[in-house]
């Protein structure tokens, strides 16, 4: 008799099921993929049909725990139902335990108004003491900086904001005294020596959108204080959805006050996803940040930008693009190990890295791979893509190639750990940015980690010519194509594929300039500045 294949289901984060190789049997969805089977009744299809399910989190130990999602899981499989995390810790998920989630969820919704007016009362009061002050904080470097990281963000192993929290944390004791870390989770290539405490998430509020973030600056506020030691130079913060810590922390201790501005996420929510919930305490909580911090760090100047037309004093924000770490990303590093990974020795390897993202352009640089080989079909045995990451844009992606049919020429590696990323670059002849226009018309407000990263590489970049990348780059270091343009961008790619010796010559040129002017050493020397000025 034939044997029946066991059947999993895996519940993951995020918008998509991330690019892997599953086992037979065992089927990937995400919270919205469990609130459509509800809405649609689909779920009466998969009430206990499952051998067992697995609710994949950061941590099992400090896993946000939404009634409805564990519930749901425990609903549809007959066997065992385990939170997982990353390192292969394992919870239970029993009726028992189903039961207290939603019994908690019931007493957070009778708390959740009590909250709301707390932190609406505390955000206003301290909102008007930071419009009233307008003397210059002390500012005493042989402190030690307290680096404040609270985004709610679990299982992050790479990316721009890995590259950035490590490059600034890596580098403060160059200029003050040894910072402090203080984290919900660990941060890959962040140096060991340094001292980090990590916040758990705490256990209210799941089942309600926004009220876990607006519910943790209490407790993510108080932890800090408790971590502090006396001797704090400044308190810098990289701003997160309605967290502002920071500013409550170096308003109580007389502190000078950075933050490390990345975006309104309130305008991101309104104007790419759905309008928070509750904007106008979230519009508060950001003006409250905006007004307390003494610095405010952007990497680019359509940030600068937006931060004057609402009225910000220009004399206290800092235009600081991203940067690099020349040594882990250098030219002596040998990629041939992720070569003969993916079968491409002795092939042209053109390489991008990212997290795919709605500006990153994954999607145009797969059709444009498609549409070069089409239009020279003699290189189609000499040449791969190797697309290193995962994201929201990879359906497009796939779609992309299957359309020009050269699945078997692309290498999808899906996310892979922020230190192996160099060796996967090492093992590019061709790096590609190829972002795209912002959807609505707005500037491109970014400033790539990757770009960098190509740049200290030593490789020929093909890029977009896009507000930041078009100011980093020129005809000198790469090749810039029309953002959005795969003709365009086939054109950029066939001038290096065509002429090695003239994509050596850019490459080199581009190696220098990052060291000249874009080490996050730099990057971090410049924050210091402008803090030690503001607060002269």
């Amino acid at each position: 008799m034939r044997r029946r294949t066991l059947q999993v289901l895996r519940l993951v984060s995020g918008t998509h099921a991330p690019v892997e190789d599953l086992p037979p049997g065992v089927r990937t969805v995400t919270r919205r993929d469990l609130k459509r089977w509800v809405v649609t009744g689909e779920l009466l299809r998969h009430l206990r049909r499952y051998d067992s399910a697995e609710y994949i989190v950061g941590h099992v130990a400090a896993a946000p725990t939404p009634a409805a999602a564990a519930t749901l899981m425990r609903l549809v499989t007959r066997g065992p139902c385990d939170f997982v995390d990353a390192d292969g810790r394992r919870r239970r998920i029993g009726w028992g335990h189903a039961a207290a989630l939603v019994t908690r969820a019931l007493s957070d919704r009778i708390g959740a108004r009590s909250l709301l007016r707390r932190v609406a009362a505390d955000v206003d009061m301290r909102l008007a003491r930071a419009r009233a002050k307008r003397q210059a904080k002390p500012l005493d470097l042989g402190g030690r900086p307290m680096y404040l990281r609270s985004d709610l963000w679990f299982g992050v192993k790479s990316g721009g904001s890995v590259g950035h929290i490590a490059g600034v944390l890596n580098n403060l004791a160059a200029f003050t005294g040894e910072p402090v870390f203080i984290t919900t989770a660990e941060v890959p290539t962040v140096a060991p020596e340094i001292e980090r405490h990590v916040v758990p998430p705490g256990s209210r509020f799941w089942d309600f959108p926004e009220l876990p973030l607006i519910a943790f600056t209490e407790r993510y506020t108080a932890a800090a204080r408790a971590f502090a030691p006396q001797n704090v130079s400044f308190m810098y913060q990289r701003y997160s959805l309605n967290n502002y810590s920071g500013a409550a922390l170096a308003e109580e201790r007389g502190l000078p006050f950075v933050l490390e501005y990345n975006g309104s996420e309130v305008w991101i929510n309104r104007n790419w996803a759905q309008p928070l919930i509750h904007e106008p305490l979230s519009i508060a909580i950001e003006e409250l940040n905006l007004v307390a911090a003494d610095v405010i760090v952007v990497v680019s100047r359509p940030m600068r930008d937006e931060l004057v037309g609402r009225g910000v004093r220009p004399d206290k924000i800092l235009v600081n693009p991203n940067g690099v770490d020349p040594d882990a990303y250098s030219p002596a590093i040998d990629g041939s190990a992720v070569r003969d990974r993916y079968g491409m020795r002795g092939e042209t390897v053109i390489g991008f890295i990212g997290t795919f993202g709605a500006w990153h352009g994954a999607e145009v640089l797969a059709d444009a791979f498609g549409r070069l080989l089409h239009r020279r079909p003699e290189l189609r045995p000499k040449l791969r893509l190797l697309l290193v990451g995962d994201g929201q844009r990879m359906p497009d992606v796939r779609a992309a190639l299957a359309r020009h049919g050269v699945e078997d020429r692309c290498v999808l590696t899906g996310l892979v750990p922020q230190a192996e990323g160099p060796a996967h670059l090492a093992a590019c002849d061709i790096l590609a940015s190829p972002h795209v226009p912002n959807p609505d018309g707005t500037p491109f407000f970014g400033s790539p980690t990757k770009l960098f990263e190509y740049m200290a590489m030593q490789r020929p970049i093909v890029a977009s010519a896009l507000d930041q990348i078009a100011e980093v780059l020129d005809p000198s270091t790469a090749v810039l194509t029309r953002p959005g343009d795969p003709d365009d961008l086939v054109r950029g790619l066939l001038e290096v594929i065509d002429d090695p010796e003239r994509g050596a010559c850019l490459a080199a040129a581009a190696r220098r300039v990052a060291l000249e002017r874009h080490t996050w050493h730099d990057h971090t020397r410049r924050i210091i500045e402008a803090l030690a000025a503001a607060c002269s």
